[in-house]
């Protein structure tokens, strides 16, 4: 209000005030006094205020712009490049090249990630997200992450080893186009997400003969307890069922956590055929224990298949993975825990870190039929990192991998060479 308006408001009241002061006790005329003092005062509250505040705006939306290098070195020999007897072999490339715009107006927000790296320019995520329903669930639309598996759901910029487990690469399709929602409860640490997606992997190319969409639904649910930071517990249960429209299922499952080898470990096929899949099945479960500086966690998971001949040797054929990992910070950091997504991540702001690793992990791809040939390989991988973190945008990661190749199809798969080690280093700068 004017200076000039606040000035006229007192004296109107003033001189009202003096027209009947005549007619008036003292107490009264002390009492209106006190009455017009107050109002004063009041006026020039508002004046104030109402100089300080800022006009309101139209909400604008959040904008930021970012992106990951991770140039990696693998040096490899014995099963890794079984191709060419087990000789040593190396190689430099980018892993992951990766940008990303994301942004937020009111109720939505969204992310687009490109993926530039080993001669692609591919979609990696175009997600668009609803969060509007008060203490309701957080819905999700486009290429999305799958709710599958703790390891395959953590952040390639905070995984603790440079590749993830032989079970994450196995299980998980990572992103799909798709729609999905999830939701926290703090009273009771239980999360659920659920989502709907087009299966375009595993082998299956999306569609079935008809042309119609291949499908799969995917959920977890997690509970944890998280009172402080650095003190967490996690369980978590995944499932997932796709259909697959009669294509063969990929021979590979996983390389066996190294990149860019000549030979993948990890192949149901080796020794014996493929098959034609009209669905299959997998579930997980997953537990992780932080205390300060150390975290363990592991995971169990199991896929079935259903084929499309039901006299096929496959049909019913169940594969299981499962990794046991420890990770610790020399320099007493602890790794963050969001409660919203389930998952780990490095620790906020770090600074001139060390971070020990370790992971022993297991696939069993092999088949062992009554009465017929057997078929498949087993893999087992033990890795031991380290990672330097300078700042919370450049981290140097060194791994040594070794691993153990069994199962009817070894001999097809690797010959002799059924031992591979490796040693693996990481340059990483996220901006």
């Amino acid at each position: 209000m004017p200076r000039l308006t606040l000035l006229a408001a007192a004296t109107a009241v003033a001189f009202t005030g003096f027209a009947h002061a005549q007619d008036l006790t003292s107490q009264e005329l002390q009492a209106q006094l006190t009455q017009l003092t107050q109002e004063v005062n009041q006026l020039k509250q508002q004046q104030a205020a109402n100089a300080t505040a800022t006009p309101s705006k139209p909400s604008a939306p959040a904008f930021e712009i970012g992106g990951r290098i991770q140039l990696d070195y693998n040096l490899f020999n014995g099963a890794y490049n079984a191709e060419h007897n087990g000789s040593s072999a190396q190689d430099i490339f980018p892993r992951r090249v990766r940008t990303f715009v994301e942004g937020e107006l009111q109720d939505w927000d969204y992310k687009l990630l490109l993926e530039f790296a080993e001669n692609t320019a591919e979609i990696v995520m175009a997600r668009m997200r609803y969060s509007g329903f008060e203490n309701g669930p957080k819905l999700q639309f486009g290429k999305l992450r799958e709710d599958i598996s703790l390891d395959a759901l953590t952040s390639s910029n905070h995984i603790a080893l440079i590749e993830r487990s032989s079970l994450a690469d196995t299980m998980s399709p990572y992103f799909r186009w798709g729609v999905s929602a999830y939701q926290y409860f703090p009273s009771t640490g239980l999360r659920y997400a659920l989502g709907v997606y087009k299966n375009d992997a595993f082998g299956s190319d999306g569609k079935d003969e008809t042309d119609d969409l291949n499908y799969a639904l995917s959920s977890r649910v997690t509970w944890s307890q998280a009172k402080e930071p650095g003190q967490v517990l996690h369980a978590g249960l995944w499932y997932s069922a796709r259909q697959m429209g009669g294509d063969d299922l990929s021979a590979s499952f996983a390389r066996g956590e190294l990149r860019e080898t000549n030979t993948r470990l990890i192949n149901y096929v080796a020794g014996g055929e493929t098959a034609a899949i009209d669905h299959l099945n997998q579930a997980g479960l997953e537990l992780a224990f932080q205390h300060n500086a150390l975290l363990l966690q592991g995971e169990y998971a199991q896929r079935s298949l259903n084929t499309q001949d039901p006299q096929s040797v496959l049909d019913g054929e169940r594969y299981q993975a499962y990794y046991l990992q420890a990770s610790y910070f020399l320099t007493g950091e602890q790794r963050s825990y969001s409660k919203g997504s389930a998952v780990f991540s490095q620790p906020k702001g770090v600074t001139d870190a060390w971070e020990l690793a370790a992971r022993f992990s297991s696939v069993d791809a092999s088949s062992d039929f009554q009465g017929t040939q057997a078929q498949g390989t087993r893999a087992q991988t033990y890795t031991l990192g380290v990672s330097y973190y300078f700042n919370p945008k450049i981290k140097v990661m060194a791994n040594y991998i070794h691993s153990t190749v069994d199962g009817a199809g070894t001999i097809a798969l690797v010959g002799n060479e059924d031992v591979g080690d490796a040693f693996a280093a990481r340059l990483q700068y996220v901006f």
